[in-house]
């Protein structure tokens, strides 16, 4: 396979892999491995994760979209964690990093477009999240909730007052204590249950506009 063939293969396509060009091609692994190699030495092909490339820009018809990449490079998996979290203005900073939660083995890639971190979570656990429209691209992204309860989740330990300050949550007004306090049910999980209370506490003290715990 040339290059021209691979552009009229994949030119219209975001991202690709080599399992694709193989079914598409009937060529051998091996020798499309050893071509990719070529092409990323001269600039053609970008590496996004071992077996996933992207054609460079001035080839590829399609531009990549950096968020919805997170949804492909690794499935499946959604956005959640501190990016969802400060996406949705719940934390302040600005984070760049993109995080997300899967059912898979916790992975991280970086490449030219960012770097992805991927961390596990149970299969019981994973709900809570859809298809929202950014750009004009779908992304599968956790609801303000269910980032909140998988940054809970998964960092483990206590989530005290002090904790939860360190974190600087704003916005409280912006998740659903009740479907927080329904999705936390779902995780069976008592420490979870104990931090969504004190998360009403502060919820309730911004709203009266109290100095918070």
């Amino acid at each position: 396979m040339n290059f021209e063939r691979l552009l009229s293969l994949v030119g219209d396509q975001p991202c690709f892999e080599l399992a694709m060009l193989a079914q598409l091609t009937d060529e051998k692994r091996e020798s499309l491995r050893a071509r990719l190699y070529q092409w990323r030495k001269s600039g053609k092909v970008l590496p996004l994760r071992r077996g996933m490339y992207a054609l460079a820009e001035p080839y590829r018809r399609t531009p990549v979209d950096s968020v919805q990449l997170s949804n492909l490079l690794y499935t499946p998996s959604y956005l959640s964690l501190h990016w969802a979290l400060s996406f949705y203005g719940l934390i302040p900073e600005k984070t760049v990093a993109f995080t997300a939660v899967t059912s898979r083995v916790p992975r991280t890639f970086s490449n030219t477009f960012g770097t992805y971190t991927y961390r596990n979570i149970k299969q019981a656990a994973f709900f809570g999240y859809g298809s929202t429209v950014l750009g004009q691209q779908p992304v599968m992204m956790a609801s303000p909730e269910k980032a909140l309860l998988d940054l809970w989740h998964i960092n483990r330990g206590k989530w005290t007052v002090d904790r939860m300050r360190e974190m600087r949550f704003q916005n409280h007004d912006l998740v659903d204590v009740e479907k927080l306090s329904r999705f936390a049910e779902r995780f069976a999980s008592p420490r979870l249950l104990e931090t969504v209370k004190i998360w009403r506490e502060l919820a309730d003290a911004e709203e009266k506009g109290m100095v918070a715990l």
